[in-house]
């Protein structure tokens, strides 16, 4: 990257080959006619201008961070401190800078008072989850739930299916069930996205079986969240997906696949192999770039491993400190 001093040199040779500062170093400016002086004051203008300019955009562009999005996670990442003090669960989130939260009310406690203990700490909940039976079953009781939360978006992460064998007709009766309840979502001012999970890129025709999800589900009442680690592991190309349907992306797990572990399509593997984001499989940088083009609105540090409260605030660190 072009340091400040290279930029004014550069600038000094371009004002040397112009035969500027030949013109007015040595013969001075006396001699012109009136217009001439003018030309001459605007080129000096002109080129101080272009000066700070390059100096500036320069300095700007060092500084500007790649991730601008608030900070939010999911609240699994935390399945194992919820059960024991949601209040001081949601100190520790507080503490390590996030804003937002995926999730829902810890078993035995209301949506309304989980609601506000999230609020009293500033921390936000855009989004939160539902099972598929719910949404096939209760979709009104899961969008009640949603508001209490102040929530935007409900997710589903799992379609039921025999493991390992994730078939088109588990895609048909999921694309069907998201239509349905994403109506009803919809028409609550909610958003409904699937969250993929790796074993929908079996493959189906000229694409896989998550093609035949986008394909078949209605943009106006179902959108995706994409899981990083689940999308690598099960064979998905995460820039070439955000790329491919711009637009239905509208949440992001920011997961890392440990380097070396080839995956598949059970949507399963070790929790072990859930690392530190930039440690991993993911090129982080072209991931971030293409989910904000493909008009991803919030994303959400999940960590799966025993080592969360070591591994999240050192991927916190890191995308603080993407350029």
């Amino acid at each position: 990257m072009a340091t400040k001093s290279k930029v004014l040199r550069n600038t000094r040779i371009v004002l040397r080959n112009t035969g500027f500062a030949k013109m007015v170093s040595e013969t001075g400016i006396s001699q012109y006619s009136w217009f001439q002086k003018q030309q001459i004051i605007h080129m000096k203008n002109t080129f101080s201008i272009i000066t700070l300019l390059a100096v500036l955009g320069t300095s700007l562009h060092a500084q500007k961070p790649l991730y601008t999005a608030p900070l939010g996670v999911q609240a699994y990442t935390f399945r194992n401190h919820f059960p024991k003090n949601v209040a001081a669960t949601l100190d520790s989130i507080k503490a390590m800078g996030f804003t937002e939260m995926e999730g829902g009310a810890p078993k035995g406690m209301t949506p309304e008072v989980f609601r506000k203990l999230c609020d009293e700490r500033n921390i936000s909940i855009p989004s939160t989850g539902a099972g598929f039976e719910e949404l096939m079953n209760t979709p009104e009781e899961v969008a009640r739930r949603a508001k209490i939360l102040g929530a935007s978006f409900v997710m589903c992460a799992w379609i039921p299916h025999k493991d390992g064998q994730f078939s088109l007709e588990d895609a048909q009766k999921a694309a069907e069930v998201f239509n349905k309840a994403g109506k009803v979502l919809k028409e609550n001012g909610l958003t409904f996205c699937y969250h993929d999970h790796g074993y929908e890129f079996q493959p189906y025709n000229k694409g896989t079986l998550f093609d035949y999800l986008a394909g078949n589900t209605d943009p106006q009442y179902v959108s995706f969240e994409m899981d990083l680690l689940w999308t690598m592991h099960g064979g998905g190309d995460p820039v070439k997906l955000l790329k491919k349907y711009r637009g239905r992306w509208k949440l992001m797990h920011l997961k890392d696949l440990k380097k070396g572990i080839k995956g598949d399509l059970t949507g399963h593997t070790p929790a072990e192999n859930d690392v530190v984001l930039g440690t991993g499989q993911a090129d982080m940088r072209k991931v971030l770039k293409a989910a904000k083009k493909a008009g991803i609105l919030h994303f959400f540090i999940e960590d799966e491993s025993e080592q969360e409260m070591v591994h999240v605030p050192q991927s916190v660190a890191y995308l603080k400190g993407l350029k």
